[in-house]
């Protein structure tokens, strides 16, 4: 008999000898059932951090992703586009994010790690068609590296130009 196939038995019938775990129950988050509890964190700043919120939704590379308290935990690549944040107050924040991370834990938590996050007000519309336009022309000019990157940032400016004002 193989010696791993001698440690995996041994292992199993160990397992089945011990006495169950006594010791107390994990225990979650202290955040009211109807809240999320928030952490909205850029390499430079902090915009939200433990922040009770009632809505959050996400533009998740697998499709906009809306969470409310006690959701399924969820890891979720952001794409770029608008994190709505609904707040306690019913005020709507809105972020323009370049991309990232979302992962919603256990006790409604839910922590958004992002490069970029601009409030969508900081935004100008003329500003972004122009840069929009410019980018356009460069996907199709250049050396291979200036079309790729044009490319990506045509996909942050499409994205930014649904929702600037």
């Amino acid at each position: 008999m193989s010696a791993l196939r001698l440690v995996a038995r041994s292992a199993l019938r160990s397992r089945s000898l011990a006495a169950p775990w006594k010791g107390s129950s994990r225990g979650y988050a202290d955040v009211p059932s109807d809240k999320i509890r928030l952490n909205l964190t850029l390499p430079h700043l902090t915009i939200y951090q433990g922040v009770d919120v009632v809505q959050v939704n996400l533009p998740a590379t697998t499709g906009d992703l809306g969470v409310l308290a006690n959701h399924v935990p969820t890891v979720e690549e952001l794409r770029p586009g608008v994190v709505d944040v609904v707040e306690e107050s019913g005020l709507t924040k809105q972020f323009f994010v370049s991309g990232g991370f979302a992962v919603v834990q256990p006790g409604s938590l839910l922590s958004i790690n992002a490069v970029e996050a601009h409030p969508v007000e900081d935004f100008s519309a003329d500003a972004v068609r122009a840069q929009l336009a410019e980018a356009q022309k460069n996907a199709t000019s250049g050396s291979e590296i200036d079309q790729v990157e044009a490319k990506i940032e045509l996909e942050v400016l499409e994205a930014l130009a649904s929702v600037a004002k």
